[in-house]
């Protein structure tokens, strides 16, 4: 029993507001760094602090581990820059097999992630000089020595920019064998510069702007033609339609065109193989959503005859295929029947009011609030609300979830802008209600504004659990990694799950069914 104590007391931290918090094991710490990670400030640390405080927890992981987590991040939760900053450390710690170079292998799922990850691996190990990379790992080059067989020309042409690491560069230090003569004949296109301009959206915009016009009309209407090219092409992806939702409608397409457009959006294979974070939909939802505005704050200008000879008229058309788009990606989210009480409760504090990266315009408070209404439109018997100095319910229909999110983001500041998360369970305590899972969406710095109410969310926990709801879970979605969480996890029915995806719900899943957040790393192949 000594030992017992001893060991919770020294598991016992402050957090970044000084309230008592718990600390995590190293893997679990490492997962919800990773599953968060963005490479910009955040509101309660610097970028080289999180740098560094990721290194030091991977020296305390199993390589394995260490290595099924890259490579769930890049093919599980789409995160693309930690799964390259993972392997690089990882080949710094680990050698006398293949790890290195099949998580290498695993992590590249793009032609351009080649070049980004031997940028990644000189930048992390401070090679200089014009021999910066001659003592790259071998085995990381036996993985992109795989990895560079993946790709075709088109795929190699695409990503073939002009960085400071260059394909061909890639290709004389790696070293790939050709797995057939094809693939030989593109390696020696990439030598020889001489790969085939690729047929994209970027591509053909940027050569069409490169022409005279006569006058703005003809410019406008070859922009709209190549648009309505681009449709027919189904050449454009489905990350750069979201991205340009707002170019299409503003050049002016056809209807017909943008029934295409809507018709792609909601297709259900095509939503699935796109592998987007729920916030992207949000995001494209928004710039249409602020377009007519712009309108009434801009002066006569090429930008303003541009919105007003645009068919905003089908704005209503996009914003419902935004709207089918995440239904669909909701579908096969496991939510909770009509016996099942469920309790959604959004943290909007000031530290969620950062965003998730420095060129996005969506916040931590943004994502919170996409993934609890993807979950709420799956549950039967659910109540959502959110908090901050208080906490409020706020009742919306089940699946308009774009549109529930903008209600939301519209009462921003009617709790105020602290963390008082113990609220929501003061609540339940003294309502006397009996809630079967209640799930938090924050960054876990939960702490009491009013400390000398005396009331912290791991206590009113334990009573409640005792008092109200023996049975209830209690469920943190920790959308920020800072390593510390107010309550103890896996002890009286407490849970962690982290990530911006909504991949984070087979997490859910897996919890229900009495594994872990771990547990699904581990089932990753490598």
């Amino acid at each position: 029993m000594k030992f017992n104590l001893l060991s919770k007391v020294k598991n016992q931290f402050t957090n970044h507001e000084g309230a008592k918090a718990f600390a995590l094991s190293p893997e679990m710490e490492l997962y919800t760094l990773v599953v968060t990670w963005s490479l910009s400030d955040s509101f309660y640390e610097k970028n080289d602090d999180r740098m560094e405080r990721l290194r030091n927890i991977i020296y305390k992981c199993k390589p394995e581990f260490v290595g099924r987590l890259a490579v769930y991040a890049r093919t599980k939760m789409y995160m693309r820059s930690v799964p390259l900053v993972l392997v690089t450390e990882l080949a710094k710690l680990h050698s006398g097999d293949d790890l290195v170079a099949r998580v290498t292998a695993g992590i590249v799922n793009r032609a351009d992630e080649i070049t980004e990850l031997l940028a990644c691996y000189e930048m992390l190990n401070q090679r200089t000089g014009p021999k910066k990379l001659n003592r790259l790992s071998k085995q990381m080059q036996k993985g992109l020595q795989a990895a560079f067989n993946n790709f075709d020309e088109y795929q190699f042409a695409k990503y073939n920019r002009d960085t400071a690491i260059k394909m061909r560069d890639a290709l004389f230090l790696v070293h790939p064998k050709a797995k057939d003569d094809a693939q030989q004949l593109v390696f020696n296109k990439i030598v020889s510069g001489t790969l085939q301009t690729p047929y994209t959206w970027e591509t053909e915009l940027s050569a069409l702007g490169q022409l005279n016009y006569d006058s703005q009309e003809a410019k406008t209407m070859a922009f709209r033609n190549k648009w309505e090219e681009l449709i027919d092409s189904e050449k454009l992806g489905y990350m750069a339609l979201l991205r340009n939702l707002r170019n299409i409608q503003e050049a002016g397409v056809s209807y017909a065109h943008i029934q295409k457009v809507c018709a792609t959006l909601a297709d259900a294979d095509k939503v699935a193989k796109a592998k987007q974070f729920p916030f992207r939909y949000l995001a494209a939802y928004r710039e249409l959503l602020n377009a007519k505005s712009e309108i009434t704050v801009q002066g006569i200008g090429q930008r303003l005859k541009a919105l007003l000879t645009g068919n905003n008229g089908y704005a209503g058309e996009l914003l419902d295929a935004l709207e089918k788009a995440v239904q669909v990606s909701a579908v096969n989210i496991k939510g909770f029947d009509h016996d099942t009480r469920v309790l959604l409760a959004c943290d909007v504090s000031g530290s969620m009011q950062t965003a998730v990266s420095a060129k996005s315009k969506i916040l931590l408070y943004d994502v919170g609030l996409m993934l609890a209404m993807l979950l709420q439109s799956r549950c039967k018997n659910v109540e959502v609300g959110m908090f901050g100095d208080t906490w409020k319910t706020i009742m919306v229909p089940r699946h308009n979830i774009l549109n529930n999110v903008q209600e939301f983001y519209k009462r921003e500041g009617e709790v105020g802008y602290s963390t008082n998360g113990y609220l929501v369970i003061k609540d339940l305590l003294d309502r006397n209600v009996q809630m079967d899972k209640v799930m938090l969406f924050t960054d876990c710095q939960l702490y009491n504004s009013i400390p000398v109410s005396g009331d912290y969310i791991h206590a009113l926990w334990s009573r409640y659990k005792t008092a109200v709801a023996p049975k209830a879970k209690l469920y943190l979605f920790d959308l920020k990694g800072y390593s510390k969480v107010p309550l103890q996890v896996m002890q009286n029915d407490v849970y962690l799950v982290a990530g911006w995806s909504d991949k984070v719900f087979e997490v859910l899943e897996a919890l229900e069914k009495g594994n872990s957040a771990l547990s699904e790393i581990n089932k990753v192949e490598i």
